[in-house]
């Protein structure tokens, strides 16, 4: 990742770079597990994270189930604390005392979960559940001033009119509505980063591009920085402004969204474009590239065990010796695009544009078919 630049102000019309509101530095997170008869093993969930979020800014991290995505969130919302590594807020490290990050640090970064009934309190009203952030990280005690920051913070989601959801219990509401509400919740410490861990998923599709576009509002109006976790593609081009992408705990490929989509320079990017709806594009296509067929290119690895070398090779067609036995370097592609693979060092990346695939060639149709059929099933 590269970071973003905003205009000088002490040289006008010269450009300086502007420094990560929150980054993680090389994050390891091993978690220690043991089994049913009492062996102990460890799960390497996350290895060598490097990631950037800067204000007014989306950077979506995209993977499969299991790839860590989750687990980077959490750790760069101080809920876990990286095993090596360092997570930096606003170019300074995060210090834990007895295990815990300081409350302000909470205040600064706020955690969108994915399923937005568990993330409420069900015995408690909307109005409790807004209530409780103001009262504790910004101490409003009075009664008119509550009223008022509440209303305030359901227009901004747009839970209009206000009396209408203000005192209702969570299982009153729809799930778009919940969510609405855990993002209102997020908004009330006025955080400088939300992290959205698959904030949508859990949602009726009608109601996805609402929630894409409000959070899409929020980074444009108050310059938050902000990380989108899916393992959509296609929503994640409607949304963000760079993608990284994870495999197995490992990132594997970044850069500008259009370009990441349009020309990947890893095979697992690749596998999921292809993956990805498109009404252009049939199977003989994505056979073309892989192969094969979903079900042959196996499972994702066990990361108590993974494969040495690549953690991809055991289900990339373009696997070598090298891949086997040894871990890709980072090869930097210009233009704020870099990818860990063997075919880059080895001068093979043009074989990820093999005849008979749209390697290349506008991705409009990824992204474009998602948000159409969202877009009429809206009307």
């Amino acid at each position: 990742m590269t970071a973003t630049t905003v205009p000088a102000t002490s040289a006008p019309g010269t450009t300086v770079p502007e420094a990560p509101v929150l980054e993680a530095v090389d994050v390891t997170k091993h978690f220690a597990v043991r089994s049913a008869v009492g062996a102990r093993s460890v799960v390497r969930a996350v290895e060598g994270g490097t990631l950037a979020l800067h204000r007014g800014r989306v950077v979506a991290l995209v993977g499969e189930s299991g790839s860590g995505k989750t687990t980077l969130a959490r750790l760069l919302a101080g809920f876990y604390a990286p095993t090596s590594g360092e997570i930096r807020l606003e170019g300074t490290p995060v210090r834990r005392r007895r295990g815990r990050v300081e409350r302000g640090y909470h205040r600064d970064v706020q955690l969108i979960f994915q399923d937005p009934f568990g993330s409420l309190n069900p015995l408690h009203r909307v109005r409790h559940n807004l209530e409780r952030p103001l009262r504790l990280h910004h101490a409003v005690r009075g009664r008119a001033e509550l009223d008022r920051r509440v209303r305030e913070l359901l227009e901004r989601v747009a839970l209009t009119p206000v009396e209408q959801y203000v005192d209702k219990f969570p299982h009153e509401l729809s799930g778009g509505q919940r969510q609405r509400v855990v993002i209102a919740r997020a908004l009330a410490v006025e955080p400088k980063v939300l992290l959205g861990d698959e904030p949508i998923s859990m949602l009726d599709v009608s109601i996805r591009l609402e929630m894409l576009n409000l959070l899409d509002r929020l980074r444009s109006e108050d310059g938050l920085a902000l990380l989108y976790i899916t393992h959509d593609i296609a929503s994640a081009r409607y949304l963000c402004d760079d993608i990284v992408v994870m495999y197995a705990g490992e990132m594997v490929e970044g850069g500008p969204k259009e370009q990441v989509i349009a020309a990947p320079q890893h095979p697992y990017t690749r596998l999921l474009v292809e993956s990805s709806p498109d009404p252009g594009r049939g199977a003989r296509d994505r056979e073309a590239l892989f192969d094969a067929d979903a079900d042959s290119l196996g499972e994702p690895p066990s990361l108590i065990d993974p494969p040495a070398g690549c953690r991809f090779h055991p289900r990339c067609p373009f696997a070598m010796d090298v891949c086997r036995t040894q871990a890709p370097p980072r090869t930097d592609l210009g233009g704020g695009r870099w990818a860990r693979c063997w075919l880059h060092p080895e001068g093979r990346a043009g074989e990820l544009d093999r005849p008979g695939t749209d390697a290349g060639t506008d991705a409009g149709p990824v992204a474009e078919h998602a948000t159409d059929r969202t877009t009429q099933e809206n009307q």
